[in-house]
């Protein structure tokens, strides 16, 4: 029985030394976010400010939790509703986070970032050099069939408008919360969407409308 084990955890040793990729092939769960606390509403817009000066330092998954929450998690859970407002209730906005283990998509419901693949793909959510290295970017991505556009139907401003709005609303979310965790950020539009699109597996009519980097602020 015992070699019959130890020849069993060497073939996962040899599998993960041939597919290392594969160690990191999974979902991350995150702790509940913490709703209380933080910098008085008044003193974090005073505050508030973009920086494009990163550490490579990672935050926590408490901190991660708390960013994802404070830009598109649930606040009522009885109707499902967010942090954010959102044109009609349509709530067509997803939250992907690039890290350096891979890209994730925000799952509020089930407070989790579900991998959508396990390459770093950090370099291309911004035209600068800074989101390569920074820890954290967020790409918010519209998904229009949620809004009732059909697919091979040409997209409008229009069709584009709330998601733009709702965006906004959502990075400023993030760009308060940073500022009362001690955290820099900046909202970036200049983005090679027709190399990340594909990286991402977006779908048709999901549309990448803005980009986010978060990070520590880099030591001077």
């Amino acid at each position: 029985m015992k070699k019959e084990t130890y020849g069993f955890a060497a073939i996962l040793i040899m599998f993960f030394l041939i597919y290392p990729g594969m160690i990191n092939a999974q979902d991350i769960s995150l702790p509940s976010p913490s709703r209380k606390g933080g910098m008085p509403l008044m003193e974090a817009l005073n505050a508030r400010a973009s920086a494009r000066l990163f550490s490579e330092k990672e935050p926590s998954l408490q901190q991660l939790s708390d960013m994802l929450w404070a830009a598109w998690g649930i606040n009522r859970e009885a109707d499902g509703k967010r942090t954010a407002p959102s044109s009609r209730n349509v709530q067509e906005m997803d939250v992907y986070v690039t890290l350096k283990t891979g890209l994730y998509l925000y799952d509020a419901h089930g407070n989790l970032l579900k991998q959508v693949h396990g390459r770093d793909i950090r370099a291309l959510t911004g035209t600068q050099d800074f989101p390569a290295t920074a820890p954290v970017n967020l790409v918010y991505v519209a998904d229009l069939a949620k809004r009732g556009v059909k697919e091979g139907q040409p997209v409008t401003d229009t069709d584009l408008l709330s998601s733009w709005a709702n965006t906004g609303f959502m990075a400023q979310n993030v760009y308060l919360w940073c500022t009362s965790e001690g955290l820099s950020c900046v909202i970036r539009a200049l983005i090679p969407r027709e190399k990340l699109e594909p990286e991402m597996g977006l779908r048709p009519l999901q549309r990448i409308i803005l980009s986010q980097t978060v990070g520590f602020p880099a030591q001077q």
